[in-house]
C-alpha cells in the first residue's frame, strides 16, 4: 500500500463505494436512490449524486438510471480499489511493529565527516547496490525535537534494516551500519543511516538521499524537517 496510497480527494468516494459494496453492488447489480444513498453516507442528495457521478467516470462503477433510482455494480478497478484497501488494512492489523515511524527535528552543520565517509567506495557500492541509489556525497543531519522523536530513534535499531558491511582499505578499517528507507518532507526518498561508530547519539539523525537535500528542499541551519521511516518486513 505504501507505493498505491489512496488519494485525500479519494478517500470520499472510495467511503461511497464500501457503502455501495456493503448493499451487496460489488456482486450483483443494486438499485439505489440517491436520497437513500445520502442518509448512508451522512450527505446531501445532491452530494451523493455527485459522488455517483465521480465514481462512474473514474471507471469504478457502471450505473444506469431509472424513475425509481440508480441501478449500480462495481466495475473490476473498483473490486481492485476495495481489494486493495482491505490488504492496506489487513497488513496494518496484523503488523507486529508500525509500518512506518515519524520523526521530525532541526538542521544542523555537523562536523563535516558525512562526505568523507559517503563517498567511500566500499559504503557507495553498497548503497547502490542496496538502497537502490548513488547518494550524494554527504549526510543531512537532524537534531531530533523531542523525547518522542529521540525514543523513536533509539527503537529504530531494533527494527530490521539495510545492513551495510564494514571493510578495510590500505589505511584504515570501516565500520558497519545499518540504513532504513525514508522519505523526506513528504518529497524526497533516500535512507536513514546509523553508524555502529559515530560521534552522534540517538538525538541525531542522518539522512542520506541521492539528491543534495540542502538544496532540493531549500534546507538552512534552524529549518525543520519531517521524516518518514518505512519500517521493514
Amino acid at each position: 500500500m505504501r507505493e498505491s496510497r489512496i488519494s485525500s480527494r479519494s478517500w470520499r468516494n472510495v467511503f461511497v463505494l464500501y457503502k455501495l459494496a456493503d448493499l451487496g453492488a460489488h456482486r450483483r447489480t443494486v438499485k439505489i436512490s440517491t436520497e437513500s444513498l445520502a442518509k448512508r453516507i451522512g450527505s446531501s442528495q445532491q452530494t451523493a449524486s455527485r459522488r455517483l457521478i465521480e465514481l462512474e467516470r473514474m471507471g469504478w462503477i457502471r450505473k444506469a438510471v431509472t424513475p425509481d433510482g440508480c441501478l449500480i455494480k462495481v466495475t473490476d478497478e473498483g473490486l481492485a480499489q476495495l481489494q486493495g484497501l482491505y490488504l492496506g488494512l489487513k497488513a496494518l492489523m496484523e503488523a507486529s511493529r508500525p509500518l512506518s515511524i515519524m520523526m521530525e527535528g532541526v538542521v544542523f552543520t555537523g562536523l563535516g565527516e558525512g562526505a568523507y565517509y559517503v563517498s567511500q567506495d566500499g559504503y557507495r557500492r553498497q548503497f547502490i547496490e542496496k538502497l537502490g541509489f548513488d547518494p550524494y556525497p554527504g549526510t543531512l543531519n537532524l537534531k531530533l525535537l523531542s523525547d518522542y522523536d529521540i525514543i523513536a530513534r533509539s527503537e529504530l535499531e531494533t527494527h530490521p534494516a539495510i545492513e551495510i558491511e564494514g571493510f578495510k582499505d590500505e589505511n584504515r578499517t570501516f565500520g558497519s551500519a545499518k540504513c532504513y528507507p525514508v522519505i523526506i518532507q513528504n518529497e524526497v526518498k533516500g535512507a536513514a543511516i546509523l553508524a555502529m561508530r559515530s560521534h552522534y547519539d540517538a538525538s541525531v539523525l542522518e539522512l542520506i538521499a541521492p539528491v543534495y537535500l540542502r538544496s532540493r528542499l531549500r534546507l538552512k541551519d534552524g529549518n525543520k524537517v519531517k521524516v518518514e521511516v518505512l519500517t521493514l518486513p
